[in-house]
């Protein structure tokens, strides 16, 4: 059975095609001004990929913030039922899920069947999210994609005390005309976010095994500061960014 996930996020859609248990193809595309298109097209490029028709597909489930958008799926589920689902497939030895996301951040706690047990999230401010380090990247004049390579060069992370992005954007500015350097400053917003994260992560109590999923987890420097904070060790998935699709997929078999 072949079955699909499409997961629409604030920044990027994601698409998962899932056959008998086995992860077939993932896509990845921006999600731009309109998530209906996005998820048409996410899901057209990744059955074009491995030359599938759309007849060839028997169950379509949509997860994310626009997952209703996504008018030919035959469900949609939340992300964190997707989320989890996906973890599970993963390793199934996962317990806790840290989902890291464009406008949101997630903590789970899984039993041992995959199921989520509780959640606690924080969709009330941009501060530990995908666009938060789009703010930083932008005022440090850095490409995101290098931010995890160059805050492990820091030896001493400046101070980001604001939890508020504009604030915290301020406060970044003030010190690169101080002539802080750029890894301290970039270190610094990565354990602004770790202690944030971790924070949440604590109040749902966590435990190990734990895994790191959504965009920001192919960011080494958010993940070592969050194992630092956390004091525990942390598992990132090579297919961390497309894990709620993932799951989706799989929850789709099930319909």
């Amino acid at each position: 059975m072949r079955t699909a996930g499409i997961d629409i996020g604030s920044i990027t859609a994601k698409a998962a095609i899932v056959e008998n248990g086995k992860i077939l193809n993932t896509k990845v595309i921006f999600t731009g001004y309109n998530a209906e298109a996005a998820g048409l097209k996410v899901y057209e490029e990744v059955l074009k990929e491995n030359s599938l028709s759309k007849s060839s597909v028997r169950k379509i489930v949509s997860t994310g913030y626009g997952r209703n958008s996504v008018k030919f799926a035959d469900k949609s589920f939340t992300e964190i039922m997707c989320h989890a689902a996906g973890a599970h497939h993963l390793n199934a030895h996962i317990r806790s899920i840290i989902d890291i996301g464009g406008q949101d951040s997630k903590a789970i706690v899984l039993d041992d069947q995959g199921k989520v047990k509780n959640f606690v999230m924080n969709d009330k401010c941009a501060a530990g999210t995908g666009r938060f380090l789009e703010v930083m990247a932008r005022a440090l004049e850095v490409n995101l994609d290098e931010f995890g390579a160059i805050s492990i060069k820091s030896k001493n992370p400046s101070k980001i005390s604001s939890l508020c992005t504009v604030f915290a954007e301020s406060e970044v500015i003030s010190l690169i005309a101080k002539g802080e350097k750029r890894q301290d400053i970039i270190a610094g917003i990565h354990e602004s976010i770790a202690a944030r994260v971790s924070s949440m992560s604590a109040r749902l109590g966590i435990t190990e095994p734990i895994m790191v999923t959504g965009g920001v987890a192919r960011n080494i420097g958010v993940v070592r500061a969050l194992e630092k904070k956390l004091g525990m060790k942390i598992e990132v998935s090579s297919y961390a960014q497309v894990t709620g699709a993932i799951g989706a997929a799989f929850l789709a078999a099930s319909l």
